[in-house]
């Protein structure tokens, strides 16, 4: 077997399986804001357009995906991060993919080059593909703290040289799971320059970029950054995007990444090996998808309702921020974190994720402790029935 296997840690929600074993929960209704899986309506058009593709069963799928999915992928993200015009060329710069979390990973094995001091630098909570990936590709991980006193982004001019000149690959979250902070033009511009200074790749989840509190203010983009500083060749940048929480179609697996066309030359050459084709009936459903915009709005919307409602509950008993985008919730609880999961569990019958289980000792620290991971992805009234419970215990410890 892969050495590097035995260097990967339990997944999350495993190690809450095992943190509750044992515990009888309160004899109330199950409340889960633990998964961060949507639980809004898939829109009917999505549906729609798999059973009018249905056909294309028949055919073994393009890895590059149909030059129609590549078009509409092209013509979003121009329009989305007001790039200039032609750009983003659909035949190089665009390859769709099954969600980012098979891209994310995949793409850390097919560009790290094994060297033996090879680094992989990522912000620390994380979502935690980006560890495993590392290590599997051969390389350390390197964690770079997100704290409420860097407004939870990595200060990435504070890294010492000598992390940068190890580091191939650079996986950045902007909305950030699980802190929602997004990282303003500057900032992925000064990772740009990073880049180019120490020769390495970004690697841009950008997954949740279309949950945002202000519909005046969607967050930038590393392509709309790279733009702004005259790198339309989109040089050492690949961006990853999603429908799973845009468009609610988590089961859909589709996604894409797009970029730097000599760097996905090369990641389509490991994927046509890979064997991970999307589906054409999803590839017909993902082009139209993509071309709509109406029912993002609609999506936006409701996750603002629910947010406002749990923070009028939550706020006046934790210390709890409502993030600019995402649709998590990232406050500090009483006591250890791992025991108020316990507690939730046992008095109140809520899962929610230890912060500590996101993150990672670095520089004498965990700064996913003493926090909590809230998902606000079940309805409304659940989400409500949820916080009032936390409060409740929240209000006893």
């Amino acid at each position: 077997m892969n050495p590097d296997l035995a260097r990967l840690q339990a997944y999350p929600f495993e190690r809450i399986r095992t943190l509750l074993q044992g515990i009888s929960p309160a004899d109330l209704p199950a409340v889960s804001l633990a998964m961060g899986e949507p639980k809004h309506p898939t829109p009917a058009f999505i549906h729609e357009a798999i059973a009018a593709n249905l056909g294309g069963l028949a055919n073994y799928p393009l890895t590059k995906g149909s030059a129609a999915l590549r078009d509409s992928i092209a013509a979003w993200l121009t329009q989305r991060f007001q790039l200039p015009a032609g750009a983003v060329d659909a035949e190089q710069h665009v390859i769709p993919v099954n969600g980012t979390r098979e891209a994310l990973f995949a793409f850390a094995q097919a560009v790290v080059t094994r060297t033996g001091d090879a680094a992989v630098v990522m912000p620390n909570p994380f979502y935690q593909i980006y560890e495993g990936a590392a290590l599997l590709a051969g390389a350390e991980p390197v964690f770079l703290n997100c704290t409420a006193a860097n407004g939870f982004i990595p200060d990435f001019a504070a890294v010492p040289a000598a992390v940068w000149q190890r580091c191939q690959l650079l996986y950045i979250c902007s909305p950030g799971n699980p802190t929602g902070a997004v990282m303003p033009l500057e900032t992925l511009q000064l990772v740009l320059q990073l880049a180019e200074t120490y020769d390495f790749i970004v690697a841009a989840d950008e997954c949740y970029s279309e949950l945002y509190a202000d519909e005046t203010q969607p967050p930038a983009g590393l392509l709309q950054a790279a733009a702004q500083m005259g790198n339309t060749a989109w040089k050492r940048c690949v961006v990853f995007h999603s429908l799973s929480k845009r468009s609610n179609a988590p089961g859909m697996r589709s996604g894409f990444v797009a970029g730097d066309a000599e760097i996905l030359k090369q990641f389509l050459l490991y994927r046509t090996y890979h064997g991970c084709a999307m589906p054409p009936p999803f590839q017909a459903a993902s082009a139209a998808a993509w071309a709509d915009e109406t029912h993002v709005q609609t999506n936006r919307a409701l996750y603002r309702e629910k947010f406002t409602a749990v923070m009028a509950i939550l706020a006046p008993v934790m210390d709890v921020s409502q993030p600019a985008a995402g649709f998590y919730l990232w406050p500090q609880t009483p006591v250890d974190d791992k025991i108020f999961t316990r507690e939730l569990f046992a008095r109140a019958h809520v899962n929610v994720v230890p912060g500590s289980y996101l993150s990672r000792e670095a520089d004498g620290m965990n700064p996913g402790a003493n926090r909590i991971r809230l998902a606000l992805v079940a309805p409304l009234d659940e989400c409500i029935e949820a916080a009032q419970r936390i409060r409740r215990v929240v209000e006893t410890l």
